[in-house]
């Protein structure tokens, strides 16, 4: 039996290949893939994700906690009363703790408004944010007089600048590489999906069947055994 030539050899080969490839598209599971797509589609229907919205609560932790030190310093330094109307009614630059609280403020309120209401996916607001507290909490522990009124003087500056760099290193480290990680995934698995789905659910083995080649050479052959007949009939 002749070998079969080059080119048909990698025509089959080719052939077999496709089919193969074929079938391993076909033999995605579409309700897995479906699951997964709604999995993904349930998270973004939340509105928020998960490490952002810790983000979020972290954010208010930042404020709460502020606040609550600079009650404790009003408490500790004459009363809440007598203390208040000296820091915020006759506020002073080089004595006063109203601006750190104020601070603290600007951060919740900047961070809340661009992750949590306008669900900003860049690191801009908490950059603002944290070069604005870095800048003015080194000027106010370089020129102010802080030092020298007790424990708060150390304890409130030193809090509102870990807190502010916390928040940034939480956000760019944690929760935007994971939300983009998270997209990366749901447009994988929607891909994989719309491919399966072009494939037709009743593909079978018998509709990639190849029929077995004839022999090489065989219809010259049945033409001389004609024109042999021919002659001798003649």
């Amino acid at each position: 039996m002749n070998p079969l030539p080059e080119d048909m050899e990698n025509a089959l080969t080719g052939s077999q290949s496709s089919h193969a490839s074929l079938r391993d598209v076909h033999s995605i599971n579409p309700t897995h893939l479906m699951a997964r797509i709604e999995s993904y589609e349930g998270r973004e229907k939340k509105g928020i994700s998960d490490v952002r919205r810790t983000f979020c609560l972290f954010v208010t932790f930042d404020l709460l906690f502020v606040t609550l030190l600079w009650i404790i310093e009003l408490n500790v330094n004459g009363g809440i009363e007598n203390t208040l109307e000296k820091e915020v009614v006759q506020y002073d630059f080089y004595s006063s703790y109203f601006d750190i609280f104020l601070l603290a403020v600007f951060r919740f309120k900047v961070l809340i408004l661009a992750y949590a209401v306008c669900r900003l996916r860049h690191w801009w607001a908490i950059a603002l944010t944290t070069s604005v507290t870095s800048a003015f909490l080194l000027a106010k522990v370089i020129l102010s007089k802080l030092f020298s009124q007790g424990a708060f003087g150390y304890v409130l500056p030193i809090i509102s600048f870990i807190l502010a760099w916390i928040e940034t290193w939480f956000l760019d480290f944690k929760v935007l590489p994971q939300e983009a990680e998270e997209e990366n995934r749901l447009r994988i698995v929607q891909n994989a999906s719309e491919r399966a789905a072009l494939i037709p659910a009743g593909l079978s083995d018998g509709q990639f069947y190849s029929p077995p080649e004839s022999e090489a050479g065989s219809e010259e052959a049945e033409e001389k055994q004609g024109s042999e007949k021919a002659l001798l009939e003649l």
